[in-house]
């Protein structure tokens, strides 16, 4: 916590998430106390703030837990949003948000501040943008003064709209895109974002309403490819607009290209077909601009680029969970009440040190791949998508380090001890729910290579999945014990040859990956 304990204790809601995460050191820095609001707290293990915040477990539909986390705060970062939720998304933002705003008034909170969307007026909007609008509004009129930030795309590593835009253009250089693309949108890059809502705290008690933000520059989305083409260093890209392809239609395309899920893609696309452009810039008078000024489009390519090179990516939309995956942990009992589990169990002993083997599993998955049969993981992943789950484009944040909370293709990282266990709970479209464990120990000297593979099947059909897939599980399960305990012992045997470079791993990729590098500049909250 800060030392000066008359700061203002500001709760930064979603802390788990893209905005929140990223937000929460900024507001330690200027002085401010931090309370940081998360239904997972244990996804915080690990940030380089957490030991200076107080965090708090409470899910903001329960008026008990919010209470409890709005006592004594003096301004509330609204920051949740059911994106990717589902049909009933608009419903839970809206209850989730009236919720909020009489827990906020009656806990005497001196201010909301919400991040929404920038919105035409006077049109019919997508369910995504009503969503925002309508939330910002539940807010406004809460009795509480409310400082609502409506932003257009964000431009920063890890932010959906950015990926989504940057996988499209570095995966095809030629595409069809909807008629559309030529409408005008105003980005604003994230550590511009964070800028306003830092500011956004300290505004006076009688200012209650919505600001547009957005960058210097007005483009339409076919420029922000070309340009994002241009600072990448790629050849100019191929886009024909054609009337025919529905926000619908468009999102699943950006599902099967990107690795944004088409639950996720869909209300983003859907929003695309306004224009969102700034209408008025009077948060200026309350944020004034920094003396170096807005940060340009081209230089917030360049900043997130150099970010996602050298694997800085501070959080990403892929801090969300998938909707509709498991969200429970799982007990360390086997013997839960939930119910009986399945198991595939394999135990070996590896010709490689410990630390060897650890580093392999620790850099399981992404550009890896899963050191197993790689056309049934990637019909598997093909299979998932389809059925609007993620697949294994996600990939992972970092190449070679894991942390409780990220993302691992259709995996959530569960637990980790560090040189000894990782466990992972699938978030693949399944009839039950499914964790992988890999885990190192030693016996009598020799290294162990533990892995185990639990299910805990739904219904009838959870146990005919399980019944169908049993027959592949020696060619998955089994080819993996052998091809993770193979380039543990090809890494030993490398790092005892000295310093050169390594050999390249056993594994075979079967998804994920960042397209390429990109020798930029680094920068901070790009």
């Amino acid at each position: 916590m800060s030392a000066d304990a008359a700061a203002p204790l500001a709760l930064v809601t979603g802390a788990t998430g893209y905005i929140g995460g990223r937000l929460v050191p900024e507001l330690l820095d200027a002085g401010y106390r931090v309370r940081a609001m998360a239904r997972h707290p244990e996804r915080l293990e690990g940030r380089d703030w957490r030991e200076r915040v107080e965090v708090v477990a409470a899910d903001a539909t329960d008026p008990q837990d919010l209470d409890r986390a709005l006592a004594g705060v003096d301004v509330a970062y609204y920051l949740i949003h059911a994106l990717g939720a589902g049909a009933t998304f608009e419903q839970r933002d809206r209850a989730t948000a009236r919720r909020f705003a009489v827990a906020a008034r009656e806990a005497g909170v001196r201010r909301i501040v919400y991040l929404g969307g920038l919105h035409p007026a006077g049109e019919e909007l997508s369910p995504h943008l009503e969503s925002r609008r309508e939330v910002g509004e539940i807010l406004l009129a809460s009795g509480v003064p409310t400082t609502v930030l409506q932003a257009a795309v964000i431009i920063g590593s890890g932010s959906a709209s950015f990926e989504m835009m940057r996988y499209l253009t570095e995966r095809l250089p030629a595409m069809v895109a909807p008629r559309w693309i030529e409408n005008r949108i105003q980005p604003i890059a994230v550590r511009d974002v964070l800028r306003y809502l830092v500011g956004s705290a300290a505004m006076p008690p009688e200012v209650s309403r919505a600001f547009d933000i957005g960058g210097p520059e007005v483009l339409t989305y076919r420029q922000m490819m070309q340009r994002y083409a241009a600072v990448a260093g790629l050849p100019p890209r191929v886009i024909r607009a054609v009337p025919v392809l529905t926000p619908r239609l468009a999102s699943l395309w950006v599902g099967l290209v990107t690795p944004v899920p088409a639950g996720i893609a869909r209300p983003l696309v859907g929003s695309l077909i306004h224009e969102v452009v700034v209408k008025e810039q009077d948060i200026k008078t309350y944020v004034p601009d920094p003396p170096e000024g807005l940060v340009g489009f081209d230089r917030a390519v360049e900043l997130a680029l150099a970010k996602i090179r050298e694997f800085d990516v501070r959080t990403s939309w892929r801090s969300a969970s998938t909707a509709g995956a498991p969200s429970d942990p799982l007990p360390e009992d086997p013997d839960w009440a939930g119910g009986s589990l399945e198991v595939d169990e394999r135990a070996g002993v590896v010709s490689a040190d410990p630390q060897a083997l650890w580093s392999v599993i620790e850099g399981i998955g992404g550009a890896h791949g899963w050191y197993s049969w790689r056309l049934g993981w990637v019909a598997r992943g093909v299979m998932d998508r389809v059925f609007g789950g993620p697949g294994l484009r996600r990939g992972r944040r970092d190449p070679h380090h894991l942390a409780v909370g990220d993302a691992l293709d259709w995996w959530r990282v569960e637990k980790i001890v560090p040189g000894r266990l990782l466990r992972l709970r699938a978030e693949m479209r399944l009839p039950g729910l499914a964790w992988l464990e890999l885990g190192v120990e030693t016996d009598d000297g020799a290294t162990v290579f533990r892995q185990r593979a639990i299910y805990h099947p739904r219904g009838l059909l959870g146990q005919l999945y399980w019944w169908a897939v049993c027959p592949f599980h020696g060619i998955v399960f089994g080819g993996m014990q052998r091809n993770i305990a193979r380039a543990a012992e090809a890494e030993a045997a490398a790092r005892s040859r000295g310093p050169g470079p390594a050999p390249p791993r056993a594994g075979t990729a079967a998804g994920g990956g960042a397209p390429g590098p990109h020798g930029l500049r680094d920068g901070e909250n790009s």
